[in-house]
């Protein structure tokens, strides 16, 4: 992927040109979620896509969003009222979570970085859902620090389930 700007106008157009498969990335991310989830952090809200379609889906859920883009959090706190500036490297707010979603933040992540987040991560929460590019090796490596499973896989995307 080329280096965004993550600034909030002509993102998703920027992200689409970038990662053609971006709205089936999206839409399997939402697919691989294993149930009806309550309480819902997404990690890397940016504009807010995955939360509107996650909603779609269960609109039951209450969806926090973190996000460390002071613009992007500005933006999506328009349309969602539980946005909080941060990054997804610190301690996540208090849980616990039916769901931990992320499409397109996590690989941002160094590899010890990501093993701490999915240790968090199941001391908190029910399910993950991971929607990300991947470089080859990179995939199998967060399928086994998270212990879950590859839902759905294409041209370098991928999105990983976990269940705990």
């Amino acid at each position: 992927m080329s280096d965004f700007t993550w600034k909030p106008d002509g993102y998703l157009e920027m992200i689409r040109a970038d990662i053609p498969r971006y709205a089936e990335l999206q839409e399997q991310a939402i697919a691989a979620i294993p149930f009806a989830p309550q309480r819902v952090l997404e990690l890397g809200m940016g504009t807010g896509e995955t939360t509107r379609r996650l909603i779609e889906a269960y609109p039951d859920s209450w969806v926090i969003g973190l996000d460390s883009s002071p613009d992007m959090v500005f933006r999506a706190r328009e349309m969602y009222d539980d946005v909080q500036l941060a990054r997804i490297e610190d301690p996540l707010p208090d849980g616990p979570w039916d769901l931990v979603i992320s499409v397109l933040s996590v690989n941002d992540l160094s590899d010890e970085q990501k093993q701490a987040l999915f240790r968090r991560v199941k001391d908190h929460s029910r399910a993950l859902v991971i929607g990300d590019a991947f470089e080859p090796g990179e995939l199998d490596k967060v399928v086994e620090w998270c212990g879950g499973e590859i839902s759905w896989e294409a041209e370098g995307l991928a999105v990983v389930r976990a269940v705990y």
